[in-house]
């Protein structure tokens, strides 16, 4: 990799050089687009951002208070100011590209005197800002000052925390126990509810601009949630205090709950740098479904010898509910079972099975093996032969209390890793956890798919072996949903905003699937809402580097073209193509593995014709292998169109989608194609 790193300017130390800073201080992206502004006003500094000339966000502090009742928030004229500009690029081996562009510039105020530093980074799609500690001892934060003020009154999504529980033991204190699962609230800013947080990410349109704040970077520091307490212009951010009193409890004891809190929110060791403050930028919605930012801003992988993992896709038996027909044996928690799913995934060419919640003789200890039914080492030495790994679920609590052991027994048993479910929290403690488990899994070479637990905050660069997140409201929410709870239109929001973070473990491919008007929920023979090509679309839309197919291998051996094209479907990629898009209504992307396009559509709820510009395939012949919403899906969701044809000059495709619906289309080059 070669890197341009070229110094524009350095303040000389010392008084007289803090004399002359000036008062405001900017900072502009490379193409001059996008402008930060830092300004002093008070006692707090401040950051705006203007974007093609316009306004976006209004001055608003920024601020770390530590216990001692120190203020982190100085005014420029009392820092070393060094101003930078990067143009490099790194590989991204399970991302949606091989490679991402790293080109932005930076400014950096060093407050000598008080031991912190601020850093500001502006790229032609986004800004962000952190805030270090120089400090040579810990630093014990009381709370943190961020958020978003706006001159407008601009349109939020926003998903807000639910199914609180608890006692208020601090402000918002029920609400920091959480899944961070949701459907997103749209409303003006003014109208959003001052008495719930919103958890990360979450957008605000104004000036024909999508603005989407997250974070990049989250080590040993709790998640940030956002509200707006007054109705008034302004995000402000929550960030979960420091839990003093953690016991065992929730679903079969295998969470901490928080009983006592401490007051303050982060206790940081030396030269600490904190989470980046991410902002990404979208002229129009589509550019959302490509945004680098967050990965750019996560610390580099510190795994050296990434070759031993391993990206694909799973069977599994959770969400079908074990659900097998036609076999000679009680479908259950056997071995049994669970070879007949291995078989599976070998005739699919599927990397692993994933087996969930049940495996284990005791859920609270991991260390007691598997329960009677099972014998573990049997089902690993029987998927080994057939190149299928397997992958064992895990509470936290039990994981947490015993990592080590739990990794290296496993891991010398044959497992390949763990689905850690129930962190359900955002405190320091979990963000340290999952940072901590994610190293002792890279020794024992075992993956990680972090399951109830906020968005990827860039963990998945950093530690690569952390294939997938949950923090998403997938495809499990149709087994106990009633139809008044709208996936459809989730499905056409999410990937601008919750997916812009980084992978979703959404669990999608279900073979039962009902048209609007006709869902019902169940927990045994589920369904979707939509229709079947809306799953198969799925695979090619959602980033998952390590994605389940969801439902019984019964149904995909009774629906074998689908389960041909969803189980061929690459997880991680060459290259990435917005196509079109609009939050809330449709969703197009096109992505490259080797010389073979994939390209995979979603519509809201009302049908949509789209025309596909292939352009980008240039003057090459393609073979083209299109699902599509068949002519009765309207009415019964699981009917479906296989055509294949051949792309020479016209690159362009006219697709109709009934509603719910979705398409998705395989182009291999005409001279490789079989």
């Amino acid at each position: 990799m070669k890197k341009f790193l070229i110094m524009l300017a350095a303040a000389a130390l010392g008084t007289s050089a803090a004399a002359a800073a000036p008062k405001e201080l900017q900072l502009s992206s490379p193409d001059g687009t996008v402008t930060v502004k830092l300004s002093h006003n008070g006692d707090k500094l401040h950051w705006a951002l203007d974007i093609d000339s316009k306004a976006a966000v209004a001055p608003t502090p920024i601020a770390l208070t530590l216990d001692d009742g120190t203020l982190w928030s100085g005014s420029p004229q009392q820092a070393r100011i060094t101003r930078s500009s990067v143009n490099s690029s790194f590989e991204t081996p399970f991302y949606i590209k091989s490679r991402v562009q790293d080109n932005y510039n930076q400014l950096r105020l060093d407050f000598r005197n008080e031991g912190y530093a601020l850093e500001l980074r502006v790229y032609n799609d986004g800004a962000a800002y952190r805030f270090i500690s120089r400090r040579n001892t810990p630093v014990t934060i009381r709370n943190e000052e961020a958020g978003m003020n706006f001159d407008g009154n601009p349109l939020c999504r926003v998903p807000y925390v639910r199914d609180c529980d608890g006692q208020d033991i601090v402000p918002f204190g029920s609400q920091f126990k959480t899944s961070f699962e949701n459907l997103y609230t749209v409303a003006p800013l003014s109208e959003l509810d001052p008495q719930k947080l919103a958890f990360l990410p979450l957008t605000a349109e104004i000036h024909g601009l999508q603005l989407l704040f997250t974070e990049s970077d989250l080590q040993a520091y709790p998640a940030m949630y956002l509200h707006n307490p007054d109705g008034g212009n302004a995000l402000h951010a929550v960030f979960p205090p420091y839990p003093r009193s953690v016991t065992d409890g929730g679903y079969n004891n295998l969470q901490g709950i928080v009983r006592e809190y401490e007051d303050y929110i982060a206790r940081v060791a030396p030269q600490t740098a904190m989470p980046w403050r991410t902002l990404l930028i979208a002229r129009n919605d589509a550019e959302l479904l490509a945004n680098d930012m967050v990965m750019r801003l996560a610390e580099p992988s510190r795994i050296d010898d990434t070759s031993w993992i391993r990206a694909g896709k799973a069977a599994w038996e959770w969400w079908n509910d074990w659900g097998l027909t036609g076999v000679d044996f009680t479908a259950g928690v056997n071995n049994d079972t669970y070879k007949h799913y291995i078989d599976f995934a070998h005739r699919n060419n599927l990397e692993y099975l994933v087996i969930d919640d049940g495996w284990s003789k005791d859920h609270t200890d991991l260390l007691t093996g598997a329960c009677d039914d099972l014998d573990l080492q049997a089902l690993i030495d029987y998927a080994a032969q057939r190149n299928v790994g397997i992958i064992l679920w895990a509470g936290y609590r039990p994981f947490e209390r015993d990592t080590e052991e739990v990794c290296r027994r496993y891991s010398q048993m044959g497992v390949k890793g763990f689905k850690v479910d129930f962190m359900d929290r955002a405190d320091q403690i979990i963000a340290e956890f999952l940072y901590s488990a994610a190293e002792t899994a890279a020794r024992y070479h075992l993956l990680l798919d972090y399951h109830g637990i906020y968005k990827p905050a860039g963990l998945q660069r950093t530690w690569p072996n952390v294939m997938n997140f949950e923090g998403v409201h997938g495809l499990e929410q149709m087994k106990w949903s009633p139809e008044s709870v709208d996936q459809i239109t989730y499905d056409v929001s999410m990937p601008f905003i919750r997916m812009a973070a980084g992978p979703v473990d959404y669990t999608q491919g279900a073979m039962l699937n009902d048209a609007p008007g006709l869902f019902n929920p169940r927990r045994e023979e589920p369904s979707s809402q939509g229709t079947r090509c809306r799953q198969i679309a799925e695979y090619v839309l959602f980033h998952s580097p390590l994605s389940m197919m969801c439902d019984s291998p019964s149904l995909y051996d009774r629906e074998a073209e689908c389960t041909a094209f969803i189980a061929a479907v690459p997880t991680v990629w060459d290259e990435t193509r917005p196509i079109e898009g609009k939050i809330g209504e449709s969703a197009v992307v096109a992505r490259r593995k080797d010389n073979v396009w994939y390209v995979g559509g979603l519509c809201g709820h009302d049908p949509k014709e789209f025309l596909i510009d292939l352009g980008f395939l240039g003057e090459n012949a393609f073979e083209a292998e299109l699902f599509t919403d068949g002519a009765n899906a309207a009415k019964h969701g699981s009917d479906y169109k296989r055509t294949s044809l051949t792309l020479d000059n016209n690159k362009k495709l006219a697709i109709k989608t009934a509603p719910g619906g979705g398409f998705a289309i395989r182009l291999t080059p005409k001279e490789s194609a079989k």
